[in-house]
């Protein structure tokens, strides 16, 4: 396989340096729920923590908050922050061809200008970046994290839904957008799935809802066993395009379906708790609940393509939902130095 010189993103069940994610920083976004957004957030990085470093990016209005969180593994670092979205406004890290890290700094611009002001996570990528001592290259594509996910061979998968919006980048067609992410981030192959879940209106459809790779080279995509919702047929077709599409290598992807999305009900609202909203760390998989009879089968079902981690199930699904992600959307890798 030839890798673009300017990198590979590796797979996100690759080796990491540790894990960053940030503290809640929109005070408006979980009204008189912040307190339990906050306990959260300290339940994923003291989930985390047990088998790799956590550093948790506060502003500075919140650092007390954030320094309260009980755990040895655990750093707190202060900077201006609007959002608590890592995923999405942290960097993207490459290895380039003298493997060497790369930091990606993609433009940033609250999910199609939804969330404002944004301009402290517009620069939050570089500001870690540089604190972390990684060389950053700045990318004028707006592209968030949770819109992309790697094999770590050179595949990616994103949505349609998400990279074609016209809130994102008007001026660039699909076939420019691919060729984008074959120069920056050394995809041979991007695989386009028609669409992203009904209910995700904040991120118009990312990737992190409905697909991830995993380290056997398979394709998890989440399904819908309810045919009443109109996620069915969507997820229906995300399956029939992965399953005809091919890897860097060209063969064809072995696509594993998990079956069933739970839906809730909180504050008047109905929102999608989706298990593919994992996060795959050092010997761990943090698999997003909410109280689902299903639960217990699919965290088994996931655990069996990661046989060699450890798969934990953490009831933050509600919560994290009604602030518009889960727990892959807070969280951001940083792989190790090679």
């Amino acid at each position: 396989m030839t890798v673009h010189p300017a990198g590979l993103m590796p797979a996100e069940f690759s080796a990491h340096e540790r894990t960053v994610l940030c503290w809640p920083a929109r005070d408006d976004l979980y009204g008189d729920r912040l307190a339990e957004a906050e306990a959260a957030h300290s339940a994923v990085a003291q989930a985390i923590s047990v088998f790799e470093p956590v550093t948790i990016i506060a502003d500075h209005r919140h650092v007390e908050r954030a320094a309260s969180v009980e755990g040895a593994n655990i750093t707190v670092l202060e900077l201006p922050i609007d959002d608590s979205w890592f995923r999405d406004s942290g960097p993207t890290y490459v290895y380039a061809a003298d493997d060497s890290r790369v930091a990606v700094a993609f433009a940033f611009n609250g999910w199609g200008n939804k969330f404002t002001p944004y301009d402290n996570d517009a620069r939050v990528a570089s500001a870690w970046a540089q604190h972390n001592g990684d060389p950053v290259r700045h990318v004028s594509m707006v592209l968030e994290g949770g819109s992309i996910n790697s094999d770590g061979n050179g595949t990616l998968v994103t949505t349609m839904q998400c990279l074609l919006h016209p809130n994102r980048n008007p001026q660039m067609s699909q076939a420019q957008i691919t060729q984008q992410l074959h120069d920056e981030l050394g995809a041979q192959s991007v695989v386009w799935l028609p669409h992203g879940l009904v209910l995700d209106h904040d991120t118009d459809g990312h990737v992190d809802n409905v697909a991830a790779f995993a380290p056997n080279g398979q394709l998890l995509l989440q399904g819908c066993s309810d045919t009443s919702e109109e996620d069915w047929a969507r997820l229906e077709i995300n399956r029939k395009v992965a399953s005809s599409s091919v890897d860097s290598a060209g063969n064809t992807l072995q696509v594993v379906d998990i079956p069933i999305l739970p839906f809730v009900e909180a504050d008047g609202r109905r929102l999608v708790v989706p298990y593919l909203n994992f996060y795959v760390g050092n010997g761990f998989v943090l698999v997003p609940t909410c109280g689902n009879d299903a639960d217990d089968d699919m965290l088994q079902l996931i655990g069996e393509q990661f046989a060699d981690r450890k798969v934990v199930g953490l009831d933050v699904g509600v919560i994290l939902a009604l602030g518009g992600g889960g727990i892959h959307c807070i969280t951001q890798q940083v792989p190790v130095r090679l």
